[in-house]
């Protein structure tokens, strides 16, 4: 089992940047590739960031691509969003996920390849 914890979210205004993380206990935590997902109300939850288990590979999609950066420090056991240059409708529960095993960058963008969760934390960006 792998426990995550994600912290660092609030209320900021639009251009404001937050930094989400997520801490994991349970497993080596180096073994896990990490996922960010976010669900805006009323919508479906989407795939923010991912990156391997060594740090080596991260994937952004198009739409936060240049504003959000994803990493981790492995000594911390923590995982790490940085979110700059926010918009209103970057609203949403944030949630991070991991999952071992092959890292490919199509699959890092589904949810059902992730094994664990965290129980979210809520970001709201006002105009």
């Amino acid at each position: 089992q792998v426990q995550l914890v994600e912290s660092g979210g609030g209320l900021v205004q639009a251009g404001g940047s937050l930094r989400l993380s997520c801490e994991a206990s349970g497993r080596t935590f180096s073994n896990y590739h990490i996922g960010w997902f976010r669900r805006a109300p009323g919508k479906e939850r989407e795939f923010v960031a991912a990156i391997s288990g060594r740090g080596g590979r991260t994937n952004v999609p198009d739409p936060v691509n240049g504003r959000f950066t994803i990493s981790r420090d492995n000594a911390k056991n923590t995982a790490y969003l940085q979110m700059n240059s926010l918009k209103p409708e970057d609203t949403a529960v944030y949630y991070c996920a991991a999952f071992n095993g092959a890292y490919y960058r199509d699959y890092v963008r589904r949810e059902g390849q992730y094994d664990y969760w965290g129980q979210g934390t809520q970001v709201t960006v006002s105009s």
